[in-house]
């Protein structure tokens, strides 16, 4: 009886891991920023890296990969300069892939390829990191939620970190995206399956164990 605990309870532990072995993991860097109190958007802000399990590629020096593109909901609580959150509602977060590569992986023979193209959840944060001066740097982070290029929806969590002045924005009401990252858990339904195989199996020990039977 005592193994069978343990046994269970090792694949209690091991189901998470299971279920999440992969992410999709993207880099972006560059493009423009717009802000406003009904919110904050950046359009195409070139796609540097894309590693999906053991598939890794990267944009040469003065190369792009494709696109990312979001858009915010109205500011819920503080402002563009002092940090605060920002809504979901009406949210959008989009990966376009450029090239053979996106069309070989995806098997699609359309250019641009949509990779993702979903929006955010739940509350954004915009946090002031440093201000020197008229230089202020700021992250913008959430969750995201939306559709991959395999069909599934997926869940993830994006940081872009972005550069505004203060002598510029009420010009143009514009800044830059420095850099970004994104993480795109992929659930393994296969391994999950196998999973709870096993614990079917062992469930059934168990119950012949103590009945007998």
């Amino acid at each position: 009886m005592r193994r069978i605990t343990v046994i269970l309870g090792l694949c209690a532990l091991l189901l998470p891991m299971a279920a999440w072995a992969d992410a999709i993991e993207l880099t972006n860097v560059g493009g423009s920023v717009t802000f406003s109190s009904s919110g904050i958007s950046s359009t195409m802000s070139e796609l540097k890296s894309f590693k999906e399990g053991a598939y890794s590629i990267v944009a040469p020096k003065s190369g792009s990969l494709g696109t990312v593109s979001f858009s915010t909901g109205a500011f819920i609580s503080g402002g563009i300069w002092t940090g605060g959150t920002l809504s979901a509602t009406g949210s959008t977060f989009d990966v376009a892939g450029s090239g053979r590569w996106a069309r070989i992986l995806t098997g699609q023979s359309t250019n641009p390829v949509t990779l993702f193209t979903g929006s955010f959840v739940g509350p954004i944060s915009w946090t002031v990191i440093s201000h020197v001066k008229d230089n202020y740097i700021f992250t913008l982070s959430g969750r995201i939620f939306g559709l991959l290029y395999t069909g599934r929806d997926v869940s993830g969590f994006t940081t872009q970190t972005i550069y505004a002045f203060t002598n510029q924005e009420p010009y143009d009401h514009k800044g830059s995206l420095h850099a970004g990252s994104t993480s795109l858990p992929i659930p393994e339904p296969g391994t999950l399956g196998l999973l709870g195989t096993g614990l079917i199996a062992v469930a059934g020990a168990m119950r012949r164990k103590l009945f007998g039977s």
